[in-house]
């Protein structure tokens, strides 16, 4: 019997994945992961992860197998929250849950489960791992989930070829549905609970609360940009190469000097983020406004109007070298190299067509179609049909 560690979070589809495990007769233990008690940064009256534990608790019960609570909140602050302040006080938008998954869930909660003498970990991912076998010895496939609707691969585009070998997701063939009625049948606690929003494992949170609790609320401009400003009449230009091209095509725009005028007040550039459309509090202009810039140096938000802005969309991103990573490392391109694939920047975006062009210092990932609000310290997933190849942090 190989044993399992479970990372049980007191949902449903980590107590279903529990289930399906001991019926395919592993040794199965859960674990409830404890991240946060930070009380100085209050996250809501209630106090979700009690609630969470718990349940976790009563699903080990009623499957039968060990349990208990590790506390990692330390390094949750430090590799999780204390990087998010730092990302947005730079203007960026990190996203938490996939550095949860890379750095907690696969990291510290892996060395924990394999010092268990754990030969596995487990979660209730929507997502599937596939094996290629070859004279080399086996490769691992980080596969997008049978149900299109909760495919999670995208919050595990950074995990590694180690760390693959090492996870299991049990889920990963049903269907929401599937997994709710499975749990209802063996009259889990965790049946119809709702999915949890807000940040990875810390629980009910609005981040704009959350983050100003850290980071000093500082007054500033709200500046609209008119969409036939000078900055959005690309010239045809020659370029020397593909790559000054593609950089021109991937750059922050400068909005200073730009046909434009203030439209109202804000409390901190670095709470807002690409593309956003709440919490402006601007009203008075004929189509929504959304946020095309940030500048966390000089305090001002730039913003367009209506979805189509030209302000909104660019054809291309760059991704340092050391921030690309790839999922299949066999892969991996060399400089000069191009790859045709679908590519999508945000969770839940359908996957676009694009080519990933790789040069001496970095990548540029090259669009098909211009896409809307591509934004920093967000991360981009590449795929081959239904496999994640691998992923970078838009720079």
């Amino acid at each position: 019997m190989k044993r399992v560690v479970v990372g049980l979070s007191g949902g449903v589809d980590s107590s279903v994945a529990a289930y399906l495990l001991q019926e395919q007769g592993y040794e199965v233990i859960g674990l409830f992961m404890k991240n946060w008690h930070d009380d100085s940064v209050t996250i809501s009256n209630e106090c979700p992860w009690l609630e969470d534990s718990n349940d976790a608790l009563l699903v080990a019960e009623k499957l039968g197998i060990p349990f208990q609570t590790v506390d990692l909140s330390e390094e949750y602050k430090e590799k999780i929250v204390d990087y998010m302040f730092n990302e947005y006080e730079q203007g960026r938008t990190p996203n938490p849950d996939v550095l949860c998954n890379r750095e907690i869930k696969f990291d510290v909660f892996m060395k924990i489960a394999l010092s268990l003498g754990a030969d596995y970990v487990a979660t209730g991912h929507y997502c599937r791992k596939g094996t290629i076998e070859n004279e080399k010895g086996e490769t691992y496939q980080l596969l997008a989930g049978k149900d299109g609707n909760k495919d999670q691969s995208y919050f595990l585009c950074q995990l590694s070829q180690e760390q693959l070998s090492k996870a299991l997701f049990p889920i990963g063939e049903l269907t929401k549905p599937e997994v709710r009625e499975i749990a209802a049948k063996l009259d889990l606690i965790t049946a119809d609970k709702k999915d949890s929003q807000g940040l990875c494992f810390i629980g009910k949170v609005r981040l704009p609360d959350f983050l100003q609790q850290k980071l000093q609320p500082k007054e500033g401009i709200i500046i609209e940009v008119a969409s036939e400003a000078d900055v959005f009449n690309t010239i045809e230009t020659e370029f020397p190469s593909q790559e000054a091209a593609f950089a021109y095509q991937s750059r922050k725009r400068d909005y200073s000097g730009q046909l434009s005028k203030v439209v109202g007040k804000h409390q901190g550039a670095h709470y807002f983020t690409k593309g956003q459309r709440k919490g402006l509090n601007v009203g008075g202009t004929k189509e929504a406004l959304f946020v095309i810039e940030t500048d966390v140096e000089k305090n001002i938000i730039y913003t367009g109007q209506g979805s189509n802005h030209p302000g909104l969309l660019k054809k291309a991103l760059y991704i340092k070298n050391d921030e690309v990573h790839w999922v299949r490392e066999d892969l991996a391109l060399q400089a000069k190299q191009t790859m045709d694939v679908m590519a999508r920047i945000r969770y839940r975006q359908e996957l676009q067509e694009a080519t990933l062009h790789q040069f001496e210092d970095g990548m540029y990932v090259v669009f098909k179609e211009p896409q809307s609000a591509i934004t920093e310290g967000q991360f981009v997933a590449w795929h081959k049909e239904d496999e994640v190849l691998g992923s970078g942090v838009i720079s």
